[in-house]
């Protein structure tokens, strides 16, 4: 091993240049090498690929849009109907647009919250992003998965959705469900897949 310093030929196990002092990065290369020949993948390894990332299903988010804009146009009707026979400024037309714009908010926040999750599959594992501003990222390794299994209630099979609960060998965090996901079966099967390609 040469010093790419002052060129002064070493032992090749040498941690320092006999002449100049200089410390040699060989075993950090060494074990950089070891990790890539095992093909252990870092977070941003490009080779990584994602397979699916979806959210929990908008049924919900959706029926509450629905809910809230017709509780906004019984409440203009109700309060029409009360401005006939009072005059008072509370029911000024301004403060009944804002009454009636203010009950979208309710599934304006459940609809935050829902894009606040995704659940994602890649080639070698499952991760699971949590949160907007404090993020919360769970990896579950393929290799550690040792059941996926799907669930759904009578109410979840009608609409087509259910969740995947994955059984893994992580002592602290054994069962995690996947909740309220769109066509369950498919991403199961999908998850079960990549385990299969992983373990050939």
């Amino acid at each position: 091993m040469f010093c790419d310093k002052c060129g002064t030929k070493n032992a090749d196990d040498a941690a320092f240049c006999k002449k100049c002092g200089r410390q040699f990065e060989g075993p950090a290369e060494e074990e950089t090498v070891v990790v890539e020949k095992r093909g252990i993948m870092s977070p941003e390894d490009d080779n990584e690929q994602t397979i699916f990332s979806i959210r929990p299903t908008l049924i919900f988010v959706a029926s509450g849009y629905v809910m809230a804009v017709i509780a906004g146009v019984l409440l203009a009707v109700l309060l029409a109907f009360l401005g006939a026979f009072l005059t008072y400024p509370l029911l000024s037309s301004g403060v009944v647009v804002v009454l009636c714009l203010s009950l979208l908010l309710i599934p304006g926040y459940y609809h935050v919250r829902q894009k606040m999750l995704r659940y994602s599959l890649t080639d070698s594992k499952v991760v699971i992003d949590e949160g907007l501003i404090n993020k919360r990222t769970r990896n579950v390794p393929l290799k550690i998965i040792q059941d996926v299994t799907v669930s759904a209630s009578a109410f979840q099979r009608l609409l087509g959705f259910g969740n995947i609960e994955i059984e893994n060998a992580n002592e602290a965090d054994r069962l995690i469900v996947l909740r309220n996901i769109n066509s369950p079966k498919q991403h199961a099967e999908e998850i079960l897949k990549q385990m299969r390609l992983l373990h050939k």
